[in-house]
């Protein structure tokens, strides 16, 4: 769903010292944007603007905490993203 290279810009990384560090990230956000939004594959991919946001917030907020990371609040945070999503509203 979304490139290393997107990440990347999104990031304002652009080195490719953290190449594997950015791809991990993005397989951790995508399986933790699951697990909170309470998503399957499928129900993931149909609601992509949302998803997507949501995975660029996990990447972002993990790349830039990487010794500190709260994770509880980033969960907060997810479930306020994808509260629509887990809920079934959309």
């Amino acid at each position: 769903m979304i490139s290393l290279q997107e990440a990347k810009n999104y990031l304002r990384v652009d080195h490719p010292e953290d190449d594997k560090l950015i791809s991990d990230l993005l397989m951790t956000a995508k399986k933790l944007c699951m697990d909170v939004g309470r998503m399957n594959e499928e129900q993931f991919e149909s609601n992509e603007d949302t998803t997507r946001t949501a995975m660029l917030f996990t990447v972002s907020y993990l790349y830039e905490n990487r010794n500190t990371a709260d994770f509880h609040k980033l969960t907060l945070s997810l479930r306020s993203i994808l509260f629509a999503q887990r809920e079934g509203v959309i």
